[in-house]
């Protein structure tokens, strides 16, 4: 990389936040969300291209993940207070507004906030994750996205998938990565890097924890569940997670939006179309 990585732990919302930084310090700022069970990390592709056009690149470790606090109460984990620590990161540089980027759950976070914060948000790019609305909408009318989304359920489950999920160095997890992803996309040195990230959170318990709050304490969507802010989103079409039908059901809720599908992408698509998602992102935050 021409720009380092600079790594600092930022207060916020009552917790304490592990963040990378990289790019010019007067840059414009782009925050990136990774989702589950990534960290920083799964925007390594993205970071140096937005760094040498110019953008103040932030990505943090959100809660529950690698160095970041790992609260213990599932409450914790509701998608307002990964919202609010999102907003008080922000307000820890005293950025009145950013460039919002976020994958899977990190998507999640980045709708909710530029929903509930409209003010925060110049531009959101969305990658992977719908809309919420289309999101529930989906999960009780749509039988190919209930049998897609099976995992939510078993994760409510005290215990027993954190046990799983964490035994013999963390199989399952690294093999639902290689399994749902294009061949790869992961290396050995990748892995090995989750691994250290998954034990340095003491496992996947508070990562697992977003989804015990999401059934615990469904998302309270504003009024107004419409974006008004320019919004990009990006889609891998062999998602077998989340049915790429939703970004097109996601669009008719912005007011100012393209969609991009990468018909050969995962869900894992700044992976695997890693130059074309970087391009596609400065190019929008450049308009």
């Amino acid at each position: 990389m021409n720009h380092s990585l600079e790594e600092s732990y930022i207060p916020t919302n009552g917790i304490r936040l592990h963040v990378i930084r990289s790019g010019p310090v007067d840059g414009p700022p782009v925050i990136l969300l990774h989702g589950f069970p990534e960290f920083w990390r799964g925007w390594i592709n993205q970071i140096e291209p937005l760094a040498q056009a110019g953008y103040r690149v932030i990505v943090p470790d959100q809660r529950g993940y690698n160095l970041s606090a790992v609260p213990p109460q599932v409450k914790s984990y509701r998608i307002s207070e990964l919202s609010k620590d999102i907003v008080g990161l922000m307000d820890s540089r005293d950025i009145k507004s950013c460039f919002l980027v976020g994958h899977d759950w990190g998507a999640a976070v980045a709708w909710n906030v530029a929903l509930t914060f409209p003010q925060r948000v110049a531009k959101l790019g969305i990658l992977n994750v719908p809309h919420p609305a289309v999101m529930m909408n989906f999960l009780k009318k749509n039988p190919r996205q209930m049998l897609k989304s099976w995992y939510i359920a078993f994760f409510k489950i005290p215990y027993l998938p954190d046990w799983l999920i964490k035994r013999k160095n963390f199989a399952v997890a690294i093999r639902s990565l290689q399994q749902s992803s294009r061949v790869g996309t992961f290396s050995a040195s990748d892995i090995l890097e989750y691994q250290k990230a998954w034990r340095n959170s003491n496992g996947m318990t508070g990562m697992i924890n977003w989804y015990r709050a999401l059934l615990r304490f469904p998302t309270q969507l504003p009024d107004d569940i419409h974006l008004h802010m320019p919004v990009r989103i990006l889609w891998g079409k062999r998602d077998r997670f989340l049915s790429y039908q939703m970004a097109a059901a996601s669009a008719q809720l912005c007011d100012q939006v393209e969609v991009t599908l990468f018909e050969n992408a995962s869900h894992w698509v700044q992976h695997e179309e890693s130059l074309a998602v970087s391009q596609s992102l400065i190019q929008f935050f450049n308009q």
